[in-house]
């Protein structure tokens, strides 16, 4: 499996990848506005033998600091439970960390995201519709996540 940035060409193909991860097209349409609105900082596939198999993508958010947003992470359903969705999010964090992004939020699964530093506590102080138990922060440079403040998602979130 290799892990690249997206590139001219693969749009067809998150499309349809993103809508048969997620079983819809809500989440297919985020994706083509973020990338229409050039809110894609960072938007990486996973590609087997020639196809794409995965897919994610941060954006930056409005804060007091270089922050991004991780969503949303795609894997077609042949190929789920395999490690490609947490190698896109480890490769993404990496690449934003050395971009010189200082911190990233998602909504999702404790559970699972913890395993990339993510945590709500880390989240917590920081104003937002999606403030609850799954919105999570990890801080990829020291102290650069200090509450109270207000974060906002890209535009297309809304």
């Amino acid at each position: 499996m290799q892990i690249r940035p997206e590139r001219d060409g693969d749009q067809e193909a998150i499309r349809f990848l993103v809508a048969a991860a997620f079983g819809q097209e809500d989440e297919a349409r985020l994706v083509d506005q973020l990338r229409a609105d050039g809110d894609a900082a960072i938007s990486l596939v996973a590609e087997r033998d020639g196809e794409i198999v995965g897919h994610v993508l941060f954006s930056p958010m409005g804060a007091p600091f270089r922050a991004l947003g991780l969503a949303p992470v795609a894997v077609a359903p042949d190929f789920q439970k395999q490690g490609i969705g947490a190698a896109l999010i480890e490769q993404g964090l990496n690449l934003a960390r050395n971009a010189g992004w200082e911190a990233v939020f998602v909504l999702g699964d404790p559970n699972y995201y913890s395993r990339f530093g993510f945590s709500v506590a880390a989240a917590k102080g920081f104003a937002t519709p999606y403030s609850g138990p799954y919105f999570m922060a990890s801080e990829l440079k020291s102290g650069a996540l200090k509450p109270p403040a207000d974060v906002s998602y890209a535009p297309a979130f809304s």
